[in-house]
């Protein structure tokens, strides 16, 4: 799988620009702030819908248009599909493939699989539980996009009873009784649909870990790492099928219902969970060293890489100015990666600070122009 050629009108600091990208090594060398990163957030979006930077769609759109433009001719399996995505702030976006228009945006998910390294991607080890819940649900997604309405679903569930809690919690302590009476509702819907997203989270995970143990191995020089998953549900079987999980849930929403209702939201699902990394016998979070947390933050995307390569389709691979933030070590290992993959479309500053060993297309960057070198 590799992206053939990208396009792009009023995205971020472009009015427009058109590149053709062969199948290998593609370099965009430019000082920072020129648009280099603009242009992997836009081959990530086509991959996610979404951006590794921002969480709204209106910092991608060009200051002063009201909408932007992603096309993109994506080669898979011997054959071209082009993917256009039209994004516009404040309204539904949309998108066509092959020219014809998607009945949802989120239909595209699945054409191109795409792994993004970046300086940001610190955070899944240093950075809060949501950054790994949110690494894990967007890989899912890369993996079955059917779980892009799953993580819809179970978003809108919780928004809707976090909103009946709270109005309850809040008739209860001016003295009224609070309606209650669709909150078992509620609960049920909750638990059928944090059922499926947790289940599908603990499948990734089982499948992930070892592809994980064996990249830090290698970045670390025979370190070890540990994956686990802690749930909000209590003494959950991380082999549990769907039903059972889902009466789990169920069952601890009722345990804790009181205090939910105290406290006005939801405490128990999905969204309260963490994945727990660890580096020996420590948690990788307040306890890694800044090589440890580099080198565990690229174990998980080049184990995301694997994994995506052994279900059939090998991922373009997305490599945001980090072989600047790399010791000599881990520089000639990432670059050794990224010389295999079928297309690994590379950022960094100056020449200097890509590995000599990384040869193909060269790009330069600046202010809002690319001209190929």
């Amino acid at each position: 799988m590799y992206v053939r050629q990208l396009s792009v009108t009023d995205w971020r600091n472009y009015h427009q620009a058109q590149l053709t990208l062969d199948p290998g090594a593609v370099v965009l060398i430019g000082a920072n702030g020129q648009g280099k990163t603009n242009l992997v957030e836009a081959i990530g979006y086509v991959a996610t819908l979404g951006s590794h930077r921002v969480a709204g769609d209106a910092p991608l759109v060009r200051a002063g248009a009201d909408r932007a433009v992603v096309r993109t001719a994506v080669v898979r399996a011997g054959r071209e599909l082009q993917i256009e995505l039209e994004v516009t702030p404040g309204k539904a976006n949309r998108a066509r493939v092959n020219r014809a228009p998607a009945t949802r945006v989120r239909d595209v998910l699945g054409i191109l699989r795409t792994v993004l390294f970046a300086p940001e991607d610190l955070a899944l080890v240093k950075g809060d539980p949501g950054e790994r819940r949110r690494f894990l649900d967007e890989l899912l997604v890369l993996r079955h996009p059917r779980y892009a309405g799953v993580r819809a679903d179970y978003d809108r569930v919780l928004k809707q009873r976090n909103a009946l809690l709270k109005t309850a919690g809040s008739a209860r302590r001016a003295g009224a009784a609070g309606d209650l009476r669709t909150l078992d509702v509620w609960d049920g819907h909750l638990a059928e649909a944090g059922a499926a997203l947790l289940a599908g989270r603990l499948e990734l995970l089982a499948a992930l870990r070892p592809y994980v143990v064996a990249a830090y191995d290698v970045l670390a020089g025979g370190g070890q790492t540990e994956l686990t998953y802690d749930a909000s549900v209590s003494e959950l079987d991380p082999e549990a099928d769907r039903a059972t999980i889902g009466e789990a849930l169920r069952r601890e929403l009722e345990m804790v219902r009181a205090q939910e209702v105290e406290r006005g939201i939801t405490l128990v699902g999905p969204h309260r969970d963490e994945l727990q990394l660890r580096i020996g016998a420590l948690p990788a979070r307040g306890y890694a060293s800044h090589g440890e947390s580099w080198s565990l933050a690229l174990a998980l995307k080049l184990a995301s890489y694997d994994l995506l390569s052994s279900d059939g389709d090998e991922p373009v691979l997305l490599l945001d100015d980090v072989f600047a933030e790399l010791d000599i070590t881990r520089r000639a290992r990432l670059a050794e990666r990224a010389t295999a993959a079928e297309q690994a479309i590379i950022t960094a500053a100056v020449e200097a600070d890509v590995p000599s060993s990384v040869q193909g297309q060269r790009y330069e960057v600046a202010a809002g122009e690319v001209r190929q070198l």
